[in-house]
C-alpha cells in the first residue's frame, strides 16, 4: 500500500512562478504610492483648512464679509496659489493696476482713485500666506493714490 505524498508536485514552470511573483511586486509598489499619495493630500489639505480659518478670522476681524472656508482653501490651498506666485513681480503689479481703471478699452481707459479698502483683502492673504513677501507689496500699496471714496 502506497501512501499518498504531503505536498502536491509542482506543475509550473520557473518562469510562471517569476511572472507571478513580479506582478505581485508591482501591484504592492502601486498600492504604497497612491498610499504617500493619499497621505501627502491629506496633510496638504489639512494645512489649507487650517490657514482657510485663520483668513476668514482675520476677515472677520476686519469687517469683511467672510467665504466659505471650503472655497477658501480650494482657491488658495496651502500657499496662496495665483495671490502668493510672485505678487511683487512687474507683471503681477501691471495687471492689478489695469484693473483699478474706469473700464473702458482702448484710449478711453483711465486709471481711478481706487477705495482705500480694495487691497485689504489682498493683503490679508499676502500677510497669511506669504509673509515674504507682504513688506514689499505694502510699500507698493501704500504709494498707490487712494480715498475713502466708496463709502462706508
Amino acid at each position: 500500500m502506497s501512501t499518498p505524498a504531503s505536498t502536491p508536485t509542482e506543475t509550473q514552470s520557473a518562469r510562471e512562478r517569476s511572472w507571478i511573483f513580479i506582478t505581485a511586486l508591482v501591484l504592492l509598489g502601486v498600492l504604497a504610492l497612491a498610499g504617500v499619495l493619499a497621505f501627502t493630500e491629506g496633510r496638504e489639505t489639512a494645512r489649507a483648512l487650517t490657514k482657510a480659518d485663520e483668513l476668514i478670522a482675520a476677515l472677520e476681524d476686519a469687517g469683511a464679509r467672510t467665504p466659505d472656508r471650503d472655497v477658501v482653501a480650494r482657491v488658495l490651498g496651502d500657499d496662496g496659489g495665483a495671490t502668493c506666485e510672485d505678487p511683487n513681480d512687474a507683471l503681477s503689479r501691471s495687471v492689478l493696476l489695469a484693473q483699478l481703471s474706469n473700464g473702458a478699452s482702448g484710449p478711453g481707459a483711465r486709471p481711478v482713485i481706487a477705495d482705500s479698502r480694495v487691497f485689504r483683502g489682498q493683503l490679508l492673504i499676502i500677510e497669511i500666506y506669504c509673509p515674504d513677501e507682504l513688506e514689499d507689496f505694502r510699500e507698493f500699496v501704500d504709494d498707490l493714490k487712494t480715498d475713502g471714496v466708496a463709502g462706508s
